[in-house]
């Protein structure tokens, strides 16, 4: 039963996150914040395409592999970029700060509920 109240309390997050972007779109009649989505529903990919491409030896399971750093290097980089895209349009006056602060709130729930979702679904290496 606990996996079904998480599963519904990540989804109720994910929902105001989703709001609150589009929000920030609406209220201001611009519809620049919407990128910030693009940016936080892309973060994890990366991650998760050079994971897989990640060869698992058994043998030889210490070391940190190249495309995995890359993999989060990139993702590190979506995240910074969803987070700085609206601090630059609302710099250059193409958004309000209201619409920045929201769509940043909301961006940063999006991304961690995703992340949230990733964790809970995560399948258990078996030896």
């Amino acid at each position: 039963m606990a996996g079904l109240k998480t599963i519904i309390l990540l989804s109720f997050i994910l929902a105001i996150g989703f709001l609150l972007v589009i929000l920030s779109s609406a209220l201001f009649h611009n519809f620049l914040p919407l990128l910030v989505v693009a940016t936080y529903v892309l973060a994890p990919v990366p991650n998760w395409i050079c994971g897989r491409a990640q060869s698992n030896d058994d043998f030889m399971d210490g070391g940190s592999s190249s495309i995995v750093e890359l993999g989060r290097f990139l993702t590190g980089f979506l995240v910074v970029m969803g987070v700085a895209l609206p601090v630059v349009l609302a710099h250059t006056e193409q958004i309000r700060y209201e619409a920045m602060a929201m769509s940043i709130v909301g961006g940063l729930l999006i991304y961690t509920t995703i992340i949230s979702f990733t964790l809970f679904f995560r399948e258990q290496e078996e030896f």
